[in-house]
C-alpha cells in the first residue's frame, strides 16, 4: 500500500501563493533591509581602515581592558594583510543588521514567553522548529521571496539566529526572584513599571548572553548567505569552494573567526560588567545593614 501526504506540494502552493498575494509587502520589506544594510556597510566602508580597527580597539579596551584592545588590533590587522577587509566589512555589517533585527524580535518575544505560560508552550515548539530545521531550507522560501542578493541571506540569519534570544530573555525574567517582584506590586507599581524597572534590568546578563548567542550564529550562517550571492566572507569561502582554493578558503574563514572573537568578548564582557555592577549595588545596602546592627549589637550591650 502506497500512502503518501503531499506536505511538499502543499508548502509549495502556499509559497506561491503568498509570492502572488503580498510580493508588494516583501518588496518594501526587501527595500528596508536592504537599505538598512547598505547604511550600516557605509559607516564600516567609507572611513580608512585604520579609523575602524581605533574605534573598535577603543571598544575593546573600555569593554575588558588592554587585552582585547591588542587582540583587536592584531586580528584586524590579519584581515587586513591577507586581503579580506572589504569582505570582512561587508560580512560584519550583514551580521550587524541581521543580528539587530533577530534582537529586536527575540527579545519581546521572550518578555511574552515569560509572562505568559500559554505563550511559551506556543513558542517553544517553533523554536525547536527553527533551530532543528536544516539552515539551507530557509534559502528556498527567501530566494523566491527576495531574489538573489544580500536580503535572503539577512531573512535566513533573522529565522536561524533568533531562537537563542527567545529562550534567554525568557529564562531571565523568569529567574528574577519572586519576592523582589511581589514588592514592586506590594508598592503599588504598574506590571510595566515592574519589567521596566525591576525584571529587565535584573535580567540583563542573560539577556545579554542570548544577544551573544544570537551573533554567533548570525556568523555561522554568513557561508550560507554567501551561497544566495551575499557577497563578503561567506561568498570567498563559497568560491574557494567551487575552486577547491585552500588558500582562499583558509584566509577567509580565518577573517570570519576573528570577526566572531572580536564580537563575543564584546557582547560576553557586556553581560560580565553588568553582573558585576549588579553584585556591587547588592553588596552596599548589605554593609549598610550589617553595620546597623552591629551599632544595635553595641547599644544592646553598653545599656546591660
Amino acid at each position: 500500500m502506497d500512502i503518501r501526504i503531499p506536505l511538499g506540494t502543499w508548502v509549495e502552493d502556499f509559497v506561491d501563493w503568498l509570492t502572488g498575494w503580498a510580493q508588494p509587502f516583501f518588496d518594501v520589506l526587501r527595500s528596508i533591509f536592504l537599505g538598512a544594510y547598505d547604511l550600516v556597510n557605509l559607516v564600516f566602508q567609507s572611513p580608512p581602515f585604520w579609523v575602524i580597527i581605533l574605534v573598535v580597539a577603543a571598544l575593546a579596551f573600555l569593554a575588558k581592558g588592554w587585552k582585547l584592545a591588542v587582540g583587536v588590533i592584531l586580528g584586524f590587522t590579519l584581515i587586513l594583510v591577507v586581503n579580506q577587509w572589504e569582505n570582512a566589512m561587508d560580512t560584519l555589517s550583514l551580521v550587524l543588521v541581521a543580528s539587530l533585527i533577530a534582537v529586536i524580535i527575540s527579545v519581546p518575544l521572550g518578555i511574552l514567553a515569560a509572562g505568559s505560560d500559554t505563550a511559551s508552550r506556543i513558542l517553544k515548539p517553533i523554536l525547536d522548529f527553527l533551530q532543528t530545521m536544516p539552515a539551507l531550507v530557509y534559502l528556498i522560501p527567501a530566494l523566491i521571496l527576495f531574489r538573489v542578493g544580500v536580503v535572503p541571506g539577512i531573512v535566513a540569519t533573522i529565522v536561524f539566529a533568533m531562537a537563542p534570544g527567545v529562550r534567554l530573555t525568557e529564562l531571565g525574567i523568569r529567574g528574577v526572584d519572586k519576592e523582589v517582584v511581589e514588592a514592586g506590586h506590594a508598592f503599588g507599581s504598574s506590571p510595566f513599571r515592574i519589567l521596566r524597572q525591576i525584571q529587565l534590568p535584573l535580567a540583563l546578563p542573560s539577556i545579554m548572553a542570548g544577544v551573544n548567542q544570537v551573533i554567533m550564529l548570525s556568523l555561522s550562517m554568513v557561508v550560507i548567505a554567501g551561497m544566495v550571492g551575499a557577497g563578503g566572507l561567506g561568498g570567498e569561502v563559497v568560491a574557494s569552494l567551487n575552486r577547491l582554493d585552500i588558500g582562499l578558503g583558509f584566509e577567509a574563514g580565518l577573517s570570519v573567526v576573528i570577526l566572531a572573537i572580536v564580537l563575543d568578548r564584546l557582547t560576553a564582557s557586556l553581560g560580565v560588567r553588568r553582573k558585576r555592577t549588579r553584585k556591587t549595588d547588592a553588596a552596599a545596602p548589605a554593609a549598610d545593614e550589617t553595620s546597623v546592627s552591629q551599632k544595635d549589637e553595641q547599644l544592646v550591650a553598653a545599656s546591660a
